[in-house]
């Protein structure tokens, strides 16, 4: 993650983030959110303990709203 700082507490909700770039929802209106079917396989891949896992998905949805938010613009 080259030129962000992200807080301690928040780099393994950054880096799932990130892994799961690829999965937007997109249709003739843009993007509708995240495809959350991948999340367990990125939370496993990414060795974070099940009961982190509310955690970051409500950190997960902050950052997608952020983002869809920007898109828009």
């Amino acid at each position: 993650m080259a030129g962000v700082d992200v807080w301690p507490q928040n780099f393994d909700a950054v880096r799932v983030f990130e892994a799961l770039s690829s999965q937007w929802r997109v249709g003739a209106g843009g993007a509708s959110g995240l495809d959350y079917q991948v999340l367990p396989t990125v939370l496993r891949m990414f060795d974070i303990k099940r009961k982190q896992w509310r955690d970051i998905f409500d950190c997960i949805r902050i950052m997608e709203m952020e983002a869809m938010r920007a898109m828009r613009e």
